[in-house]
């Protein structure tokens, strides 16, 4: 196999793989297409892990001739031996991970996932600047990219790592506010391109030494970027994440030369930043003011917290009551949130929506852009849960129904349905759109205690009049709910 025609046989499958990587996104942009998409990913990500595993073989074992043929040969099956258990050790620790973890901790992995990825870039700028440098491989433009990919990687990396422990509860959801936050960014910043010039001005050996010390101001910057950020905001942030790795991987391709990562890259740098701006917008903000506002830094309002007594009086339901009151209903509209997932409690849920429905009520589902951990989270759920496609509606397109709604149930959430959003200037979440469910006939919200959502703001909605609070687990409330129903 000819070398010409190996560059050949990558490049089409590049070419391919990138269309079908196109294709997926489009795939994703619907729940009823997201399986497909998702199959069209792994299809063009298997071709091009495939191709590139052919020509490595191909080089290495095929590139000798002559009396080195022998130690080309024996370096050769040294490169199939490292890739094979590349390979085979990173799928089969992929493949337990996916298999074992649950889907309210789903946030967590897709952030650890973007540190890989910023990781990855890190080491591969660094490997390239040890490599020698040959006929001019190491040129102005080539060392511009070099330094972009492990700037950008190491701030995916650390920023990720933290939006790993505070979506696992290991940090604080509160914003960490630094005094002179925003000049402390901007002379890590500063430093890092000047460190930039010189390590563009410098062939010897400091020129490693500006790099690892850049990374390290990086590495500090991507800190600081996402401990600044309330827990209020965590979604933006994961997709944000998700943006920067995607441009890391785009970098890493400049440095190794490979189309399909920079395509790859490209691609998902340039969604994840679309979708953080599409989330932005649902939250009434700016991508700075997420980036460098410190959401949720001091709530004016009052805060509950899990020990602390109730803001206002409030009306506790019980599980009879609220059987009696779905089956009374003509309208139903179900708001999940983060505390249904973390119970698991969507397959019960789906349970008493197929019931009511049977019984002729209606019902329907309302998703906040923003409601869980991660963008979707919710909308993943209801699909493992079989809830059909047709009856699960986004904010904008429910809000209009809820004054002709009977009885809402809030399962789990609380900033998404805080009216302070709307009425309150003095509330950190102002101006943030918000399912509007105080405005049905009826409202039940389900919660364990009166302790404040995530973003640390307490919910003036448990204690209007028209809201019913029904104490307990999520899943154990819904279980009995519907064993109620039935009975």
């Amino acid at each position: 196999m000819t070398l010409a025609f190996l560059g050949t046989l990558r490049g089409l499958t590049y070419l391919g793989a990138s269309m079908l990587f196109i294709l997926s996104l489009r795939g994703l942009s619907t729940q009823q297409s997201a399986r497909g998409g998702n199959y069209l990913g792994m299809l063009g990500m298997a071709l091009a892990v495939l191709v590139t595993a052919i020509a490595l073989v191909a080089t290495n074992v095929g590139g000798g001739g002559g009396t080195g043929g022998a130690e080309a040969a024996g370096t050769g099956g040294r490169a199939v031996g490292l890739l094979a258990a590349a390979l085979i050790g990173g799928g089969a620790i992929g493949a337990l991970v996916a298999s074992r973890v649950a889907m309210t901790s789903m946030p967590e992995l897709v952030a650890m996932l973007h540190s890989f990825v910023g990781a990855a870039a890190v080491l591969v700028g660094i490997a390239t600047t040890l490599q020698p440098s040959g006929e001019g491989a190491h040129g102005a433009a080539h060392l511009i990219e070099i330094f972009v990919g492990v700037f950008v990687g190491a701030v995916t990396f650390s920023g990720s790592v933290i939006a790993f422990t505070k979506l696992r509860g290991l940090v604080g959801s509160r914003p960490l506010m630094l005094p002179g936050r925003h000049a402390l960014n901007a002379l890590l910043v500063g430093g890092s391109i000047a460190l930039g010039v010189m390590f563009l001005g410098e062939a010897g050996p400091n020129a490693m030494i500006y790099l690892l010390v850049m990374t390290g101001l990086a590495l500090v910057l991507g800190v600081h970027l996402v401990m600044a950020i309330g827990g209020g905001d965590m979604p933006v942030v994961v997709s944000l994440l998700n943006s920067y790795s995607g441009w890391a991987a785009a970098a890493a391709g400049f440095m190794l030369s490979n189309d399909l990562l920079i395509v790859t890259g490209a691609l998902v740098g340039s969604s994840g930043a679309i979708l953080s701006t599409i989330m932005c917008r649902a939250m009434n903000r700016s991508i700075w003011n997420v980036v460098f506002g410190g959401f949720g830094a001091a709530p004016s309002g009052p805060k509950a917290t899990a020990g602390a007594a109730p803001a206002g009086p409030v009306h506790e339901t019980s599980i009879a009551e609220v059987a009696e009151l779905l089956l009374a209903a003509r309208h139903v509209i179900i708001v999940p949130g983060y505390g249904m997932a973390v119970a698991q409690a969507q397959h019960a849920v789906k349970d008493i929506s197929s019931f009511l429905i049977e019984k002729k009520i209606k019902v329907e589902y309302a998703i906040h852009p923003v409601a869980g951990r991660l963008p979707g989270h919710m909308n993943v759920l209801l699909a493992e849960a079989n809830v059909s496609y047709e009856i699960v509606k986004e904010m904008d397109e429910i809000n209009p129904e809820f004054p002709q709604t009977d009885v809402v149930l809030v399962i789990g959430a609380n900033d998404i349905v805080n009216p302070s959003a709307l009425d309150d200037p003095s509330s950190p979440i102002y101006g943030m759109p918000v399912l509007e469910v105080w405005k049905a006939a009826r409202v039940v919200m389900l919660k364990r205690s009166m302790s404040a959502g995530y973003a640390g703001v307490d919910n003036p909605l448990a204690y209007r009049d028209n809201t019913l609070m029904l104490f307990g687990d999520a899943r154990q409330s819904v279980i009995g709910l519907l064993a109620a129903l039935r009975g």
